[in-house]
């Protein structure tokens, strides 16, 4: 993620500081490693930098970054407002796409225990960050209800160029799993 960060902001020029620190600490407490809470990660954000001494101003816009960053369902509206935190939430949807991101959602779906796929199941599109919570199906049916819709929910001009190879690569990967699930190759 800040990799893609400090790639995105080359082009798009916000601070290199706030921009930085938001994609080291953007996942720091992770809600769905917290009991599902959407806030522990801003408080455990702000306190450590609170701790290094760090400005109010910027703890308030990194706490803002951590806050809005995760990605909330397919039909739930984004509330970054920062360029910086525009960025930042670009370049952490462009992990979750093209080969990094197929190895994420596999290592997480076999962390939870979900199956690889269920010919059987339903692709959901959730409406609310709850709904989204509760997600438990499997991980091919994550590449449809979220990893599909990142290349669309792109903030930034250079993010939005970056998605779609990533993104179309996602698209030729699952055809090819479904292809040989169904013993096509």
């Amino acid at each position: 993620v800040l990799n893609n960060a400090i790639a995105i902001n080359k082009k798009e020029r916000g601070d290199d500081f706030i921009v930085q620190l938001g994609a080291l600490l953007h996942d720091i407490a992770d809600f769905k490693f917290h009991g599902g809470d959407e806030t522990v990660g801003g408080k455990v954000a702000s306190e450590w930098l609170k701790s290094l001494k760090v400005d109010g101003k910027t703890i308030k816009k990194v706490r803002h970054i951590v806050d809005n960053v995760s990605f909330k369902g397919a039909k739930v509206a984004s509330r970054m407002e920062s360029l910086e935190g525009k960025i930042v939430q670009d370049a952490d949807r462009l992990d979750a796409l093209g080969a990094i991101g197929i190895a994420r959602a596999f290592a997480y779906g076999g962390s939870k225990g979900r199956p690889l796929y269920d010919p059987e199941g339903k692709t959901k599109q959730h409406k609310s960050f709850k709904e989204y919570k509760k997600g438990a199906d499997s991980t091919l049916h994550h590449f449809y209800e979220k990893l599909l819709h990142l290349k669309g929910l792109m903030n930034t001009g250079t993010a939005k160029q970056m998605a779609k190879k990533r993104h179309d690569f996602i698209e030729k990967y699952l055809k090819e799993f479904i292809n040989e699930w169904e013993g096509k190759r």
